[in-house]
């Protein structure tokens, strides 16, 4: 199983997509989770609707390919419709090729999978059935208000031959500890093609792997 940092490797909330959480991330080996919008024509790391200046993406792969040697895979969260083809001009320009977008509306889902971006679906428990299952590469799966899923839920989609990245509840503001000693007592955390998302990547470390 593979980490993935949210919003980078931060320290406290202020360091959410920074370029010291992102460099923090890729020194300590881990993949990372961001937030993609547009701002004046231009690609830029943001959660929220952009205000005042903000990272450029040219600038977040920059960092990535100075400190990520290993090709970490990152997780692409998208904000706003229509990033299509300013998103994957980018990442071809760069070379980066292990990564996956999520999160879009259902239409731009489809225009991301007819780009020929590589696109996770969703599932959660407001979204039991996830949209364009056959043509994406993976499953993002989320629970907002409590873990929903079981292991089977979870193993049906890796041997479906899906990637899948588990949302960890602490970025529900939820406790995380039982839901990480599920995935250890089931044996999840040695499967490849699994990710973990979240708030705590050294600790997800040392519990996982340590």
């Amino acid at each position: 199983m593979e980490i993935l940092s949210h919003r980078g490797f931060w320290l406290e909330a202020a360091e959410k997509n920074s370029e010291m959480a992102f460099i923090r991330s890729f020194n300590a080996g881990f993949g990372l989770e961001t937030d993609l919008r547009d701002q004046h024509g231009e690609l830029v790391i943001a959660h929220d609707l952009p205000q005042g200046e903000c990272m450029s993406f040219e600038r977040f792969a920059e960092l990535y390919q100075e400190h990520a040697p290993e090709a970490y895979p990152l997780a692409l969260n998208i904000k706003s419709d229509g990033l299509q083809q300013i998103l994957k001009a980018a990442l071809e320009r760069h070379g980066i090729d292990n990564y996956f977008v999520f999160d879009m509306s259902a239409p731009d889902t489809l225009v991301c999978l007819n780009s020929g971006l590589k696109v996770f679906t969703r599932q959660s428990e407001i979204e039991p059935e996830p949209i364009c299952y056959a043509q994406a590469c993976g499953v993002w799966i989320d629970c907002f208000y409590q873990e929903w899923m079981d292991a089977e839920d979870i193993s049906n989609h890796l041997r479906a031959g899906k990637q899948v990245c588990l949302v960890s509840p602490e970025l529900h503001r939820r406790p995380h500890e039982a839901f990480w000693q599920f995935l250890q007592t089931n044996d999840l955390h040695h499967a490849e093609q699994l990710m973990l998302c979240t708030d705590f990547p050294q600790g997800a470390k040392d519990f996982f792997h340590g």
